[in-house]
Parts: C-alpha cells; sequence; structure tokens
C-alpha cells in the first residue's frame, strides 16, 4: 500500500527567460527548463538521495510534458528508479476561445522514451487524459479527485513491484488540485513554486480523498533560493472558479478532443 506521496512542481521554464526558446519535442506550448530550472530539479534529486533510504520515493509519475520530465530525470538517476508518464498529471489549460482550436496534448510515453530513455513505457499506461478544449477551476479540482480514486488503487494493484512511497511531478495549478484532494480541503491555501515539495503520509486503513496528512505543503527549503516564481488560483480566478478563455494551437481546429478522461478500459494492462 502507498504510505507516502510526494508532490513536486517543476523547474523554472526556459520561456519565462527568453522569448526564442525551441520545443525540443515539436510540441507548441512545451518549454524546456531554463539552466536555473535544471539546478532546483538537481536540488531536488539531492534532497531526495539524503533522505534515509526507507524515507525515498521507489516511483516517478511524470506529467508528460517536456519541463516535468526534465525535472524528474535527475531523481530518477540519483535514485535510481523508473519514471512512468502520466497524462492525468498534465499541465491545466483554461477553457479554449470558441473556433480557434484545441490545447496541445504530449505524445506516449513510448514516444517520450526516446529524449528520456528513464521513462518506463511498458510497464504503465496512461489512466486519464485532460480535455484539450481546457477546464475551469472547477473541473481542474474534480479531474484531480476522479483520477486520484482510480490511480492510486491502480499503482497498488498494477506494477510489477509494491510501491510505499512515490513522487508525483506535474505543474502549478495540478499540484495544488492533486493536494487538495489527498488533504480534501478545496479551499486549502496554496501557492506552488518551482520545485516546490508538498509531502502527505497516508493515515491507517484511510480512503483515497482525504485519509492524507500533510507533513509539508509546497515547501522549498530544499532549494538555495527557496520556491521561485510562485503561484496560485487567485492569481487567475475572475469569480467563483471562472477564468479567461485562451485561444487554441493554430491548425487544430479540425481536430477531434478524443481520450478524454478515464481510459481503465482501454488500458489492457490493468
Amino acid at each position: 500500500m502507498i504510505e507516502t506521496i510526494y508532490i513536486a512542481r517543476h523547474g523554472f521554464r526556459m520561456n519565462w527567460i527568453n522569448t526564442n526558446w525551441k520545443s525540443v519535442t515539436g510540441l507548441a506550448r512545451d518549454p524546456p527548463l531554463a539552466v536555473f530550472g535544471e539546478t532546483q530539479a538537481q536540488e531536488l534529486a539531492d534532497y531526495f538521495l539524503n533522505l534515509p533510504e526507507d524515507q525515498r520515493p521507489t516511483a516517478i509519475f511524470s506529467s508528460p510534458y517536456y519541463r516535468c520530465l526534465q525535472t524528474a530525470k535527475p531523481v530518477s538517476i540519483a535514485l535510481g528508479v523508473p519514471i512512468y508518464v502520466e497524462h492525468g498529471l498534465s499541465e491545466w489549460y483554461s477553457p479554449v476561445t470558441p473556433n480557434t482550436g484545441l490545447h496541445p496534448r504530449p505524445g506516449s510515453a513510448s514516444s517520450l522514451h526516446e529524449y528520456f530513455p528513464e521513462i518506463d513505457a511498458d510497464a504503465w499506461t496512461s489512466l486519464w487524459y485532460p480535455p484539450r478544449v481546457g477546464e475551469d477551476v472547477a473541473e481542474v479540482h474534480a479531474r484531480a479527485r476522479a483520477f486520484l480514486e482510480l490511480f492510486i488503487p491502480a499503482v497498488e494493484r498494477s506494477l510489477p513491484r509494491t510501491h510505499k512511497r512515490m513522487l508525483l511531478l506535474s505543474h502549478a495549478a495540478t499540484t495544488i488540485a492533486l493536494a487538495r484532494a489527498l488533504l480534501d480541503d478545496a479551499a486549502l491555501p496554496m501557492r506552488a513554486g518551482c520545485c516546490s515539495l508538498t509531502e502527505v503520509v497516508r493515515k491507517p486503513d484511510a480512503a483515497v480523498l482525504g485519509g492524507w496528512e500533510a507533513r509539508k505543503v509546497v515547501d522549498g527549503a530544499h532549494l538555495a533560493q527557496g520556491a521561485t516564481r510562485d503561484w496560485g488560483f487567485e492569481d487567475i480566478e475572475i469569480a467563483n472558479g471562472q477564468v479567461v478563455t485562451d485561444p487554441g494551437v493554430p491548425g487544430t481546429e479540425g481536430e477531434v478532443d478524443d481520450h478524454v478522461g478515464a481510459q481503465m478500459p482501454l488500458s489492457s494492462n490493468l
């Protein structure tokens, strides 16, 4: 049974300091880490490596976006544990402006293995795909809750070995929604900085949602400069969970928003 979940946001993004960045994978809106972000990722890895062995994560589940996989890589190497790609941990996008197409969706684990050989593309199949039409604030929180109810039992049941501790590598909005779901506190004040870390431990015989207590909440003490570029939903909400719309990716107007939500019936290994 999973006893401890660590949740981390990716490191500092290249596009925050350089407008001429290029997507390594060719995916729109998929910037790599800046050098500072790579340093933060290594600091996160060093933090876990300095923990007693019985407190380190033995599996890493990462959003498929390049910056998250870059952040997961040093941890994977330091601890000698695999990275599993899970689309349920993906970036949050606000609803698309009508008639402007869809938001991007990264490739499969097998396609990303080319860039990150630490990915185990065989032992895990993504359980959840966010809609490419985007989500409002209530919907991303609902996604986190529904995903976790599916995900945690699947990890406990399906992976080749038992894992008591795991790391989830994601994005600011998604890390906040995940932590709030596990702690069953939708109003928990949280501002997630780059490579900030949340740690929750399971209460005895507890349910998936609400059955955890927090030891750390978006903490940056393991980072030399602390948790920089912090973000919270209050930065973007207009009122009552509503946010401004964002345009889709040009050229996607004719694409179909398929494979949305739970994919359990499509996952033959679960």
